[in-house]
């Protein structure tokens, strides 16, 4: 029988016998060289004094390990049940005191990890609650047209008209798909940023080219001030998304005939991009929230959008390393300012 498969029961009662028959064959020996009946009563004394000392040392050890055991399950059905926080007994045998420090560590590596889990189911039901609240609207708008085409006898001119507007339902649902999906990759980092040293003018032409036809038609003035030689270590692709999101947002919330300028300065530390409009602005109460993602203000729910380019836009710019703010008031436009580390 291997001793790794042996109960430690066995082992003791296997120890205790080996024991006394060594006992039995030295006084033996003794009795034989010295024919002393009286070594034979002094070796059968102390093997009784030697089996009782240890009698009484096993079970004290018994005792020592029944209560750590005790100690040891209790502490971890708490810790499965995210109870209380493990005592370290700093005092106790040195194993002992090893396997509460490391019970411990475990529990705190436990509670990081619940929480992460508990944080992560949050944000999953909240991107849930988000897609289907964003989602609602356009899939009854088409269900609605679509319906209403099959059962009813729609002149030509309606039947285009109707078409127009699924059509427009069709784009919503597509730029919120793919919004969604830079958001997940972003989030879940299957993309990462790689920061090469670039022209910034030429990441600004990419982000500003995406909203050329909507300056066009809402007539909006749009001057930008960019070193024309200046390079800095950025993303350029994530990096013109941001701004070209921080833009379309300008153009959205800009009247006819507006403004939009686009100014660069060069810090000491950070690279500082202003992207400034002469819209509506936002109230100080709501200037905390609208980067969350699909926050929208009550007061432009009429203006296409679903309220995810700031929330992006901002987690593009955190991922390189760097932060947004914004500044505004009520009727005074509204200046977003980005700041990416030179280095």
């Amino acid at each position: 029988m291997k001793l790794q498969q042996c109960s430690v029961r066995k082992f003791l009662l296997m120890a205790s016998a080996c024991a006394a028959l060594a006992a039995v064959i030295i006084i033996s020996a003794l009795y034989s060289l010295t024919g002393n009946t009286a070594v034979v009563f002094g070796g059968l004394l102390l093997t009784a004094v030697f089996f009782v000392c240890g009698a009484v040392c096993l079970k004290f050890f018994q005792v020592k390990l029944s209560e750590f055991t005790d100690s040891l399950c209790t502490t971890l059905d708490s810790m499965m049940d995210g109870g209380e926080k493990p005592e370290v007994d700093f005092n106790a045998e040195t194993s002992l005191a090893r396997i509460s420090h490391q019970l411990e560590r475990l529990y705190s590596m436990m509670q990081v990890s619940r929480s992460r889990v508990e944080k992560e189911k949050a944000e999953l039901q909240s991107l849930v609650s988000d897609i289907s609240h964003q989602t609602k609207t356009p899939i009854a708008n088409l269900k609605m047209i679509n319906d209403t085409m099959l059962t009813r006898s729609v002149p030509e001119d309606k039947q285009r008209e109707f078409l127009q507007a699924s059509g427009s339902q069709l784009d919503k649902l597509a730029f919120l798909i793919q919004a969604m999906v830079k958001t997940s990759r972003l989030e879940t980092g299957i993309i990462t940023l790689e920061k090469k040293q670039v022209l910034l003018a030429d990441t600004l032409s990419e982000a500003i080219n995406g909203v050329l036809v909507q300056l066009e038609k809402k007539k909006i003035t749009l001057s930008v001030h960019c070193p024309e030689n200046l390079k800095f270590y950025h993303d350029r692709r994530w990096t013109a998304e941001a701004l070209y999101n921080l833009l379309d947002n300008a153009v959205k919330y800009t009247p006819e005939c507006g403004c939009i300028a686009v100014t660069v300065e060069e810090w000491e530390i950070y690279l500082k991009i202003d992207v400034a409009d002469s819209g509506r602005g936002i109230p100080e109460s709501e200037q905390a929230a609208i980067f969350k993602r699909f926050y929208r203000e009550e007061a432009v729910h009429d203006i296409d959008g679903i309220g995810i380019g700031l929330y992006l836009a901002r987690e593009i710019i955190a991922m390189q390393g760097g932060y947004m703010k914004v500044t505004s008031g009520v009727g005074k436009g509204s200046v977003f300012s980005v700041f990416l580390p030179c280095r």
